[in-house]
């Protein structure tokens, strides 16, 4: 599952990427393969956080699908 991570809230990525230009057609993050395409990958401080990305409109997107809380 993709989250938007801003300072103070998470946000689905549909209410942030439904007016992106590279959005897919549904609105969503072009995510193939475990990559997210209209973006590129943070590097982690710790192994334990999940995987995070910044996507070319500058929003920070966190991969939490195998993420243990």
């Amino acid at each position: 599952m993709l989250v938007i991570v801003m300072e103070d809230q998470i946000l689905t990525p549909k209410r942030v990427c439904q007016s992106c230009l590279l959005a897919d057609s549904n609105g969503q993050p072009r995510w193939r393969e475990g990559q997210l395409c209209c973006g590129q990958a943070i590097g982690k401080l710790n192994p334990q956080q999940p995987d995070e990305y910044e996507c070319l409109m500058g929003f920070r997107i966190a991969n939490i699908m195998n993420y243990e809380l």
